[in-house]
């Protein structure tokens, strides 16, 4: 059963079922465990350490079973080392053998539908914030998205063998004590390297989130809003660029940015802000008020959920 390890990682050893599935439902998702080989005992063996927003572990059924789950508020690679990870997705059946990952997406129900009984995974899950404020960070995106990330990654060449290598040297680490792993100073250093690689391997011809392409109406209030971003813009105003109802631009929204109007707006004020912040170009109030922020708790709290820190602590930087 579970051993006595500090807050940020978990090692457990269990031949209980429900143990199991609590146990794998507190590292890593709630989820839904069917048995496929009948058995009457499960064999977990799991080890797991979170560096903040990231989480790595190593872990075995024993024996075959199915998993369905909705990825709540996280995205998860799963690596077999050993056996096959077969996975249903909106395109098809998955197979991940040793050299793939299965990649699966943040609030988006999924189901492994055969974990193999020799199927030992690598399992690395990135809390949503985590991996799209890097991408952020990365990509210089100015609006903000769910991920466009692929079905399956190939850890067995090019920038997906170096993310793999970097994940199973410090997957390694959880034979042994991991103090330095959960130490403060270390973690979130480790977990944005682990972050930054996996996007550059995941996505390596991406040059920006945003590069999909969308129709006409879209592409006219973007362009307008990008040029103008300061302007007091109103719904109603934008679908007049657009020459369409208010409804059904957001609606378009919805479909080709995964997002409403209002908040890509938003989404391109924050990247000025961010940008005048990180050159000194005024107080806190200045950048917010130059960019269409007229109250500056709400944009202070905008901005923190989008960077990971507060505008002032961007402006002392």
């Amino acid at each position: 059963m579970k051993t006595q390890q500090p807050a940020s990682q978990q090692v457990v050893g269990t031949q209980d079922w429900e143990a199991a599935h609590r146990a794998v439902a507190d590292v890593y998702f709630p989820h839904e465990l069917t048995a496929l080989d009948g058995r009457e005992q499960v064999d977990l063996s799991l080890r797991t350490v979170e560096l903040g927003g990231v989480t790595i572990g190593r872990m075995t059924w024993g024996t075959a079973v199915s998993i369905a789950c909705e990825y709540p508020g996280a995205y998860e690679v799963n690596i077999p080392l050993t056996g096959r990870l077969h996975s249903r997705s909106d395109d098809g059946e998955i197979v991940s053998t040793p050299g793939h990952g299965t990649i699966f997406r943040a609030d988006h129900p999924s189901l492994i539908t055969n974990w193999t009984a020799d199927c030992q995974v690598i399992g690395v899950k990135f809390d949503v914030d985590r991996l799209e404020q890097e991408a952020d960070r990365i990509h210089v995106a100015p609006i903000r998205r769910r991920l466009s990330l692929p079905d399956q990654i190939d850890v067995a060449a090019d920038d997906g063998a170096s993310w793999f290598g970097l994940i199973k040297a410090l997957s390694a680490q959880l034979r042994e004590p991991t103090d330095l792993l959960a130490n403060p100073l270390v973690g979130p250093q480790l977990a944005s390297a682990v972050t930054s690689a996996f996007l550059l391997a995941a996505m390596p011809e991406s040059a920006e989130v945003d590069g999909h392409l969308r129709p006409g109406m879209v592409k006219r209030v973007l362009d307008a809003v990008t040029d103008d971003p300061g302007r007091p813009w109103t719904l109603a105003e934008m679908a007049a660029i657009g020459g369409t109802s208010v409804r059904r631009l957001q609606e378009a929204f919805a479909e080709y940015v995964e997002t409403t109007p209002t908040r890509a707006l938003t989404d391109i004020r924050l990247e000025h802000a961010h940008l005048d912040l990180e050159r000194g170009e005024g107080t806190v109030a200045d950048v917010a008020a130059r960019w269409g922020f007229s109250n500056p708790s709400r944009f202070a709290a905008a901005y923190r959920r989008r960077y990971g820190a507060t505008p002032s602590q961007t402006l002392r930087r």
